[in-house]
């Protein structure tokens, strides 16, 4: 248990990010999970620069690692190329 201030300041503080860190990557991993699903050349070429943006957006922001968002990105343009 924290004893000093500062200590439970930065407990506080770390919840709070981590629940917005999670809000942001299931968001994401919603958004991959819809565009692998959808079908559509065209729906999937508009919908394609909006989850690349945020796959880099949370990559920047660390709440995934660089080397998943390469990878991720580099999977879904084969997705939508295949289509």
């Amino acid at each position: 248990m924290a004893h000093h201030l500062s200590a439970k300041k930065r407990i506080r503080q770390g919840e709070a990010i981590r629940l917005r860190n999670r809000y942001y990557a299931l968001t994401m991993r919603n958004a991959v999970r819809k565009l692998r699903a959808n079908e559509n050349k065209e729906e999937a070429e508009k919908a394609l620069p909006v989850v690349v943006k945020m796959i880099d957006k949370l990559a920047k922001k660390n709440v995934i690692h660089k080397n998943k968002a390469s990878n991720l990105k580099s999977k879904l343009q084969n997705h939508v190329n295949k289509l």
